[in-house]
């Protein structure tokens, strides 16, 4: 059975946005579908969520797939490159940045984010895990410059897709369900239409 584990957002929680609302739609293709609760979600720090990650993933294998909103993201990255390297697969990347639009962050965002932004990510690990990463963002987040989609595409050979006027893809924009989040994670897990 493939498995997906979804890692959410600074500040998340399972019940937010589309997290719940994707769980059930994998049901309907027989995926297992983990999401956990994270520790200090609002003072996120690296070992924390990367312990946490690797205290929840049972298998890392081709029929792992991950996906991550936000700093999820981040932390996905951060975890596997801790493994040795095993096929997985595939990762889908919801908002990820690698750095934050900083006149959008407050001082005390700023000493969290910092920790994230300045510790380096082996990003050519993390690339041989798998061939399948997909990357979505708004071009009107508001903490995310889209600039950060070159990243993805440059550093991780992701695909990329820019979606319009939705923020950061998150409950609070409104965002409870995302057809192109259902569709892309579905194209990377090989699963086709009922």
């Amino acid at each position: 059975m493939k498995k997906l584990y979804l890692i959410y957002s600074w500040s998340g929680r399972i019940e937010d946005g589309w997290y719940q609302w994707l769980g059930k739609e994998l049901l309907k293709y027989n995926v297992e579908f983990i999401i956990q609760e994270i520790p200090n979600t609002d003072t996120p720090k690296i070992n924390e969520w990367v312990s946490k990650v690797d205290s929840i993933v049972t298998d890392l294998d081709e029929k792992t797939y991950f996906i991550g909103h936000s700093i999820g993201c981040q932390t996905i990255m951060r975890y596997l490159e801790t493994k040795e390297i095993k096929k997985i697969g595939g990762i889908l990347f919801v908002a990820p940045w690698l750095d934050l639009i900083p006149d959008k962050m407050d001082d005390e965002s700023n000493k969290i984010a910092y920790e994230w932004i300045n510790t380096p990510i082996n990003f050519a690990k993390v690339k041989e895990f798998a061939n399948n990463i997909t990357a979505i963002l708004s071009d009107d987040d508001y903490y995310v410059s889209i600039n950060n989609e070159k990243e993805f595409r440059h550093k991780l050979g992701a695909k990329t897709i820019v979606v319009h006027n939705q923020g950061h893809i998150s409950g609070e924009d409104g965002i409870n369900e995302s057809v192109i989040i259902l569709e892309s994670i579905k194209e990377i897990m090989e699963i086709c239409n009922l």
